[in-house]
C-alpha cells in the first residue's frame, strides 16, 4: 500500500486550551508555545496538506464535480432525485440557488479551514530562525502553494473573497470586507503565493505528494491565464491581457523543458490508481488506506459517484448528461462535430456504432452493455442506475475504481478510495500554453500542443474491449492538419482549443470555470437547457441569468457574521 507522508495526527493539532477540570494537565491540548518548535511547526504544515484532501461528499472541493461538471453541462446532479443533496440541484438549475443554501455556507467554511491552516503554520515559521530550522525556507514556499490553492477555489466559486494572511492581526479580522481588494488585485494576491512558491521551491521532493518548484509554476500560469481574461461587475470579459499571456506561455514553456513531466502513454492511467503519480501528474491529492486509522484518509469528495450494484451500493452521482456523450462524436475526418454534435443524441438511442467517436468517451462515461472500468467481465447494466427515469443510466468512471482494486474501500454506505485526484495534469500545460497562444494570435503554434492530446487519445484504445475483444464504440480520431482537414483560422483554433478542454477534462470539475474565464457561461448553458430539459424532466426550470450566475452568492450566514462588512456579489 502506498505510504502516504502527510497523515494529520489530530492530536497534536488541538490549538486552543481549555480549563483544567482537575489538577492534571489536560490530555490531548497543545498550547502555542509547545507548537513553536521545528518538529511541531513541521506538523503543523503535515496538517495544511491534510486540508487538500478533508473534504465531504456534502462540500467536496478536492474534486469540484458538483460546481463545475454538473453546473457546466457535462453532468446531472443524479442520485436518487432532485430532493436528494437538494443543494446540488439549485446549483445544477442556477434559477433556484439562494444565498441561505446551507452547503454554501459549508463550503465556504471549509475552504478558509485550509487559508487557516497555512497562516496558523506560517505564523508560527515566522517565529523561529531559520538556524534553528533548516527546512523554514522551503516549508514557507509549501504554504503558500497550499494558501495560493484554497484561494484560488475560493476566488472561481464566489469571486469576491476577504483575503486574510499570516500577517493580518486575528483582532482585525472582523473588518476585512471581501470587497476590500479589486477583482484583479485578488488574483494577484493568489499569483504572488504561487511566484513566492515557485521562487523557493526545490525541483524534487523527497517525500511524494509535498509540492515542486514546477508545480508552482503550473499553478501560476493557470492563475494568470484566468486573470488575463479581463471581468467587469457584471462578470462579462471586456478583453485579454496579453502581457499575462505571454506570461502563461513563458511558465508553461518552462514546465515543459524542465523534463520532469510528459503525457501517460494511455489516457486510462490517469484515471488508476496504478497510475498514481506517474510523469502526468503536476500536482495531486494523495490519499492512504491501511494507514493505522479506522478507514484511512480516502477520497471522500467522490464518495457518492460510484453505481447501485452490489459491489459498490451508493449513490449514483455525477452522471455524465446526454450533451456530453453526443459531444464526444466526430466527423468524417475525425475532427469534433463543433456545432451538429448534438443534433442526433446517441445517448438516447445507445447507438455508439452508427457514428463515430472520440475514445475519451469510454474512458469517462460508463455505458450500458460496455465493460466497467476496463473489465470486460464487469459490465455496467441499466439496472446500476439509481434513478434511470430522471437521470438516465450512464455512470462517470474518472473517480472510480474497481471493487478488487487495492485502493478500494467501503464506508457503508458509500464507497472511498485511496486513489490520487489530479489537481494539474501535464495536458492542462499543454492546453493552456495553446490557449495563451491562440489569445496572442499565433494560433498555428497551437496545432502540435492539441495534437499531442489528440494522438495520446488514438493511442488509448488497447482496454476499451468488450469480452469478445471489440471495440467499445466506433473510434475514429485524427489530428488536426490545417489546409488538409480543417482551416484553421484563429476562431476555428479557438473551438477547437475550447472543445479539446471540455473532452480531454470532462467531469473532472472544471468546465463551467472554463466557460466562465472564456465569458460564455451564459450562452453556453442556455443553449444547453433549450435542448437538454427536452431531453431530462428535472431541468423544467433551468436558467442561467447572465450577471448573476457566473458566480455563486456569498453566503448569507456569512454576511451575518461578518456584521454586513461582507457584500454580496452582483445579481444577488
Amino acid at each position: 500500500m502506498k505510504k502516504i507522508f502527510y497523515l494529520l495526527v489530530f492530536s497534536c493539532m488541538i490549538l486552543s486550551s481549555c480549563e483544567k477540570a482537575l489538577d492534571e494537565p489536560a490530555q490531548g491540548v497543545v498550547s502555542g508555545d509547545d507548537l513553536s518548535t521545528p518538529e511541531n511547526i513541521d506538523k503543523m504544515v503535515i496538517a495544511a496538506y491534510s486540508a487538500l484532501g478533508n473534504d465531504h461528499y456534502t462540500s467536496p472541493y478536492s474534486s469540484m464535480w458538483p460546481y463545475g461538471s454538473v453546473r457546466g453541462g457535462d453532468t446531472y446532479k443524479g442520485g436518487d432525485g432532485p430532493g436528494d443533496l437538494s443543494e446540488f440541484h439549485l446549483f445544477e438549475t442556477f434559477s433556484l440557488n439562494r444565498p441561505d443554501n446551507a452547503l454554501l455556507d459549508q463550503l465556504w467554511f471549509r475552504l478558509y479551514i485550509g487559508v487557516g491552516r497555512a497562516n496558523d503554520a506560517l505564523i508560527k515559521m515566522d517565529a523561529v530562525a531559520e538556524s534553528a530550522y533548516p527546512n523554514k525556507v522551503q516549508r514557507q514556499a509549501e504554504l503558500r502553494f497550499l494558501r495560493g490553492h484554497f484561494y484560488f477555489l475560493l476566488k472561481i466559486l464566489f469571486k469576491y473573497v476577504p483575503y486574510i494572511d499570516q500577517n493580518t492581526k486575528k483582532a482585525d479580522y472582523a473588518t476585512i470586507s471581501n470587497k476590500a481588494l479589486s477583482n484583479d488585485a485578488l488574483w494577484t494576491k493568489i499569483a504572488d503565493d504561487f511566484r513566492a512558491a515557485a521562487k523557493d521551491l526545490p525541483v524534487d521532493q523527497g517525500d511524494q505528494g509535498r509540492v515542486s518548484k514546477n508545480a508552482a509554476k503550473a499553478y501560476l500560469a493557470k492563475v494568470l491565464l484566468y486573470q488575463a481574461y479581463v471581468q467587469g461587475e457584471n462578470n462579462s470579459v471586456s478583453g485579454i491581457d496579453a502581457a499575462k499571456l505571454n506570461e502563461v506561455n513563458t511558465l508553461c514553456d518552462e514546465v515543459i523543458a524542465s523534463g520532469k513531466f510528459s503525457l501517460n502513454t494511455d489516457y486510462a492511467s490517469n484515471f488508476l490508481s496504478a497510475g498514481d503519480n506517474k510523469p502526468e501528474s503536476v500536482f495531486a491529492i494523495q490519499y492512504s488506506k491501511d494507514d493505522g486509522t479506522p478507514k484511512g484518509r480516502l477520497d471522500y469528495g467522490h464518495a457518492l459517484n460510484y453505481p447501485m450494484n452490489q459491489e459498490y451500493g451508493c449513490c449514483g452521482f455525477n452522471i455524465p448528461s446526454h450533451d456530453l456523450i453526443n459531444a464526444y462524436k466526430t466527423d468524417l475526418n475525425g475532427l469534433p462535430l463543433f456545432t451538429t454534435y448534438n443534433n442526433t443524441d446517441a445517448a438516447a438511442a445507445l447507438d455508439f456504432q452508427t457514428s463515430s467517436f472520440d475514445p475519451r468517451l469510454d474512458h469517462t462515461v460508463a455505458k450500458p452493455g460496455a465493460p466497467f472500468k476496463y473489465k470486460p467481465a464487469f459490465v455496467f447494466q441499466r439496472s446500476w442506475a439509481r434513478a434511470p427515469a430522471i437521470y438516465d443510466a450512464f455512470a462517470s468512471m474518472k473517480e472510480a475504481v474497481l471493487p478488487d482494486d487495492p485502493s478500494f474501500q467501503k464506508v457503508p454506505p458509500f464507497i472511498g478510495s485511496s486513489k490520487n485526484w489530479a489537481v494539474i495534469r501535464y495536458a492542462d500545460v499543454l492546453l493552456w500554453k495553446a490557449e495563451a497562444l491562440i489569445e496572442l494570435n499565433r494560433p498555428f503554434e497551437a496545432v502540435p500542443l492539441i495534437n499531442q492530446l489528440r494522438s495520446r487519445a488514438n493511442a488509448s484504445k488497447t482496454l476499451l474491449k468488450n469480452a469478445s475483444g471489440n471495440a467499445t464504440s466506433n473510434y475514429n480520431i485524427q489530428l488536426y492538419q490545417p489546409g488538409v482537414n480543417c482551416n484553421w483560422t484563429p476562431e476555428y483554433a479557438r473551438q477547437a482549443l475550447r472543445f479539446e478542454r471540455r473532452l480531454e477534462f470532462a467531469t473532472e470539475g472544471y468546465h463551467f470555470f472554463d466557460l466562465v474565464r472564456w465569458g460564455m457561461a451564459s450562452q453556453t448553458m442556455n443553449a444547453y437547457f433549450n435542448i437538454e430539459k427536452s431531453r431530462v424532466a428535472h431541468l423544467g426550470d433551468a436558467r442561467f441569468t447572465a450577471g448573476r450566475d457566473e458566480y455563486f452568492p456569498i453566503p448569507l450566514n456569512q454576511i451575518n457574521f461578518s456584521g454586513g462588512v461582507y457584500k454580496q456579489n452582483n445579481g444577488w
